[in-house]
């Protein structure tokens, strides 16, 4: 069964340490989710609002993922680090503390750099349309880049159905990772 990757939106919860703890319980309470990532770029409050992230996230047994910090995430002993298709160098450093580590990806080349540095997944994106990320990859080319790697590939970027998932699942993915399928603002 295909796994599932909530990616947190710092609009939907606002810049409160209560209003955050409130909004994020009740989407890990409706959704039904594996791994949860705290991504918001702007905070600057991030390793507060990471600490309510994690604890949150755990006292569901859903496996909590920060965005970048690989140093917070062990800090904070969160399941992973999700780091960016920039970060390519802290692959090893993060692996070395334990995490588990999902890298940024839009190319087969970036997916096999990944890979080879010891990243456990990767999401690739966007495999369909999501505002302002480009051109969508498609179907058939998520299904041939599964077919060609050995690493957990998460579909990302426009699944926000039932159908989507589905269809990323043929695919033969690890997970799949969304925003808007779990979070209705």
């Amino acid at each position: 069964m295909i796994k599932s990757y909530l990616i947190t939106d710092p609009a939907y919860y606002g810049t409160d340490t209560k209003t955050f703890s409130t909004k994020l319980s009740s989407i890990l309470d409706s959704s039904k989710t594996d791994f949860a990532l705290y991504r918001d770029k702007e905070n600057k409050n991030y390793a507060r609002f990471a600490e309510i992230f994690v604890s949150t996230c755990k006292s569901r047994k859903i496996a909590p993922i920060l965005h970048q910090d690989y140093m917070l995430a062990d800090t904070l002993n969160a399941y992973g680090v999700h780091l960016t298709s920039v970060q390519f160098d802290d692959i090893g450093p993060a692996k070395r503390l334990g995490l588990f580590v999902v890298v940024s990806t839009h190319t087969f080349d970036e997916i096999k750099k990944a890979s080879e540095l010891g990243a456990d997944a990767v999401t690739y994106s966007p495999v369909f349309f999501s505002p302002g990320k480009g051109i969508p990859k498609g179907l058939a080319r998520l299904k041939e880049i599964v077919g060609k790697i050995n690493i957990k590939i998460i579909a990302l970027g426009g699944i926000t159905t039932d159908e989507q998932v589905r269809a990323v699942e043929s695919c033969g993915v690890f997970a799949y990772a969304s925003i808007r399928k779990f979070i209705k603002a």
